[in-house]
């Protein structure tokens, strides 16, 4: 039931309190039998709306200063459009400026074609086990080392080159300081920027302007974008992190537009861009050369940044906002629980990553820092030795490394005489 502006009574089922919501949420008169059932549990005021609150009073807002769920159907266009950019950007701007900060790519040693390595490598595992090695051995007629080193360079055949790592940061940081200029133009005059109860006073029929909806649009695209964008952008270690970190970020964005939570989301958004920016020019200097110094100190700029953003101010003030503060306007709902807690994932995953930046930090004292804990490598690609065959020493006092595939040096010394046998006898076949 609901109550309609004359006082009367009605099913929220009934056709003309569906076909009132579908002009209200601009959605298509024509629409089907089960959309027309689904809608009104979807949009039903109890899961929206603090209590007391109806979908009228939302009407006393007009329709250019009050945010629609129909206005999310422009996220997918700008998400295309951002992928286009960013591969302009990619091609034509970041390679000069890689130029300028000396990124460049380092020579590799090619593996040496090899059609029964190669078909395993594609088709089954790129790190093979020892058991696979034996087989492969046997299969190719090459002894352990050949094979392990074989799979060790067609992996750094694949590992993604410095431009490439430095194109994507470069991007990144285009958007993120853009991003973040103009959320400070537009919220230095915001009363709620100051004082965080504005967030709250005449809750939700509070007037959304236009360079808001731009500014919550654009950074729902750019999102959208990474998502788009997912499988082809360079896989890092916290690849898993980073997709539950997009996803909770555009259902928080897409809820808090819907139910009008535009003045806490805009803090949300500005709030976690300050810190990116540091950490993508970070990036950027560290894959040049000759900027270490300038490296070491936007990492010590970004991690102090990073804690007191993350861990300091988003809990004690946003997530305190929205906690606490925002029930001294209306009591707690459906909408307040699931805003509430994409938050604390978010929080969740601020974190994992500081634990990530605690680790690096540790290096960067002790004089160790030489990549990024987080993601600078690839998740399966880590850092392989130059030699990694069994723990020994020879006459002449060289040293071995113990391989990775098995713990000793008898099991390697039989393998590598099998398939030293199996060659002579097909030789005297």
């Amino acid at each position: 039931m609901m109550t309609n502006t004359n006082g009367r009574q009605e099913d929220w089922r009934s056709e003309a309190a569906v076909k009132r919501r579908h002009h209200r949420f601009h959605l298509p008169g024509g629409s089907t039998d089960s959309l027309m059932d689904f809608l009104p549990d979807v949009w039903k005021e109890d899961y929206w709306l603090p209590p007391g609150v109806t979908w009228q009073d939302m009407d006393q807002l007009p329709d250019s200063e009050r945010p629609l769920p129909a206005d999310l159907l422009m996220v997918l266009p700008l998400a295309l459009g951002f992928v286009l950019l960013r591969y302009v950007f990619e091609r034509f701007l970041a390679p000069p400026m890689g130029r300028c900060l000396g990124v460049s790519n380092r020579s590799q040693v090619a593996a040496e074609p090899c059609p029964e390595l190669e078909s395993f490598y594609t088709q089954k595992n790129r790190r093979p086990t020892q058991s696979d090695v034996v087989h492969l051995m046997f299969l190719c007629s090459r002894s352990q080392r050949q094979v392990e080193r074989w799979f060790r360079l067609r992996r750094h055949q694949d590992r993604p080159c410095r431009t490439r790592k430095f194109a994507e940061a470069a991007w990144r940081f285009f958007f993120y300081i853009t991003a973040f200029i103009a959320g400070l133009v537009c919220l230095l005059d915001a009363p709620w920027f100051w004082d965080l109860r504005e967030c709250w006073r005449q809750y939700p029929v509070q007037p959304m302007q236009p360079e808001l909806y731009w500014y919550y649009m654009l950074e729902l695209g750019f999102y959208g974008s990474l998502l788009l964008r997912i499988s082809a952008d360079i896989k890092r270690k916290d690849f898993k992190e980073q997709v539950l970190h997009h996803l909770a970020t555009i259902f928080l964005l897409s809820f808090s537009y819907c139910a009008n939570y535009i003045r806490i989301g805009t803090l949300v958004m500005l709030l976690h861009d300050s810190s990116d920016i540091l950490l993508e020019s970070a990036k950027m200097f560290n894959y040049g050369s000759g900027w270490r110094k300038v490296c070491d100190t936007l990492f010590v700029v970004f991690a102090a940044v990073f804690f007191l953003t993350r861990l300091v101010i988003f809990p004690s003030k946003i997530i305190h906002t929205t906690l606490v503060l925002s029930m001294e306007s209306f009591q707690p709902f459906a909408g307040y629980y699931y805003f509430n807690a994409l938050l604390m994932v978010l929080q969740g995953l601020h974190v994992f990553w500081a634990a990530l930046i605690l680790r690096m930090v540790h290096k960067f004292l002790k004089g160790k820092l030489d990549k990024d804990e987080r993601s600078d490598e690839d998740s399966d690609l880590e850092e392989d030795k130059e030699d990694d065959y069994c723990q020994k020493t020879s006459a002449d006092g060289q040293k071995y490394k113990r391989a990775p595939l098995s713990n000793s040096c008898v099991l390697n010394g039989l393998t590598n005489h099998r398939v030293s046998v199996v060659h002579r006898l097909r030789n005297a076949q």
